[in-house]
């Protein structure tokens, strides 16, 4: 007489089997491969290519109204510069009607006498800004203060102004990002979002759609428990989101060249993690909702626009209001944001890793608890 298989041997077979099903389910729906791998590649490039806080070609009218060596050479900062497209112009009346119309973001003005000045260490340069866009304008500035800082350090090296009019040494160094572009940050804080799809919004989608079309009440007249149910809809888009983090890390290597100095395994620990997450809550809005619409706009809500707009991704919490950085400790994007930066930019920091991994695992508890509470096996 054969010993009946274990308990738990039942289970197994039981999940893979609903793994197997869903695997294939997944295969064959063109939504869910559009969203798990042809939808990161997109975000990265038009996220990496297209969105970025580096400002290039800026025009700016130049209005020279003292043509010599000293002003020729000033204004050669601007006209060398690839953050500047200069617009030369005779006077200010000109340069005010093309910042009126915005043909142009700014005017340099040298003014008259400037070689003189410029001896006695009294030059002056105006610069005007449209200030309509105070990010850009702050941006601006500084670009033009650089240019000009540039050409008096050059021009004090050659002896030709006095030391009080160069007589400030700056050294400027940017710590982690040596390269000062935006997508050093923008292009890690897309994994975020890539991930909240898949995790959150494909599955919320899927599971409410298997509420809708009644597959659920099917499954419950069966011996499978609901945590094997939701482990067997859980692993293939576990899997799937693993994938888009692969693609994930391996553009922004290849296309946009963002160091990776922290740990690789740790990244896919932490990843992993958020990824439960995300799957959590997709779960927990599905199955109390039942309704493909009103879990996407739950979705969307609760968890890509606070991925996009309060994590950190393209905001700096520190600059928002004191009530909403409390809200932000809300969302787990904020934590993973957090580590994957400090991964890609700073190295295995574990003074930030570990808390904010520490966080998202008892999120992660949470939520898949709180999932399988609300999967309970009955009708309806």
């Amino acid at each position: 007489m054969s010993t009946p298989a274990p308990q738990h041997y039942g289970s197994l077979r039981r999940i893979l089997a609903l793994v197997r099903k869903e695997s294939w389910q997944v295969i064959r729906d063109p939504s869910s491969i559009i969203v798990g791998i042809i939808m990161p590649m997109m975000l990265l490039i038009l996220f990496g290519y297209g969105l970025s806080f580096d400002l290039k070609n800026l025009p700016v009218a130049l209005v020279m109204e003292e043509n010599s060596a000293e002003a020729r050479g000033a204004i050669s900062g601007f006209e060398l510069s690839e953050y500047f497209k200069t617009y030369p112009v005779k006077t200010m009346a000109e340069a005010d009607r093309l910042l009126m119309d915005k043909t142009v973001s700014g005017i340099v003005r040298i003014p008259p006498q400037f070689a003189r000045d410029i001896s006695l260490g009294e030059g002056e340069i105006q610069v005007v800004v449209n200030g309509t866009d105070a990010n850009t304008a702050r941006i601006s500035l500084a670009y033009a203060q650089g240019a000009v800082a540039t050409w008096l350090a050059r021009e004090a090296a050659e002896g030709k102004v006095a030391p009080s009019a160069a007589s400030v040494d700056m050294q400027t160094r940017l710590w982690f990002n040596e390269a000062n572009e935006s997508s050093y940050f923008l292009v890690p804080g897309l994994i975020v979002l890539v991930m909240t799809l898949i995790g959150a919004l494909l599955t919320a989608l899927v599971m409410a759609r298997e509420w809708e079309r009644g597959t659920f009440e099917a499954l419950f007249v069966t011996p499978v428990r609901p945590v094997e149910i939701l482990l067997g809809k859980v692993v293939p888009y576990f899997i799937l989101g693993m994938l888009g983090l692969a693609l994930s890390v391996l553009g922004s290597q290849l296309l946009f060249h963002v160091p990776l100095r922290g740990s690789l395994w740790i990244l896919i620990i932490v990843s992993m993690l958020y990824l439960t997450v995300a799957l959590g809550i997709g779960l927990l809005i599905s199955s109390v909702t039942k309704s493909q619409f009103v879990a996407s706009q739950i979705t969307l809500v609760a968890t890509f626009l606070p991925a996009m707009m309060l994590s950190g991704f393209m905001f700096d919490i520190r600059s928002m209001p004191v009530v909403i950085q409390f809200i932000t400790y809300i969302f787990p994007g904020r934590y993973f944001v957090s580590v994957l930066q400090t991964l890609f930019l700073a190295g295995d920091i574990w003074g930030v890793i570990l808390p904010n991994a520490a966080v998202l695992a008892v999120m992660a508890t949470v939520l898949m608890a709180a999932s399988v509470r609300a999967t309970r096996k009955k009708l309806g």
